[in-house]
């Protein structure tokens, strides 16, 4: 099953950009197809693969920060294609 995932982390403190880059860095190393833009990453491909790396590398993102949030949304399909027609 094709998921596609869009990921929003907030650290809440001070030198939080450092903890993001890794974050986005670790996406981007996955092999999956992974989008970017300044509010969210899109992280597309097979459900078990996707969520097994967001498992872990949420986990590590908590770990290198003192608070934050991360904002989840997952869409049954494969939306790495779309392109808005307006």
């Amino acid at each position: 099953m094709k998921i596609s995932v869009e990921l929003t982390l907030t650290p809440i403190q001070d030198n939080y950009e450092p903890a993001i880059i890794n974050f986005i860095k670790k996406m981007r190393e996955s092999g999956l197809t992974v989008k970017e833009n300044p509010l969210s990453t899109q992280v597309y491909g097979d459900y078990d693969e996707v969520m097994g790396l967001l498992n872990k590398e949420i986990k590590n993102a908590f770990e290198a920060i003192d608070r934050g949030l991360m904002y989840v949304k997952i869409v049954k399909s494969d939306r790495s294609e779309y392109a808005a027609d307006f």
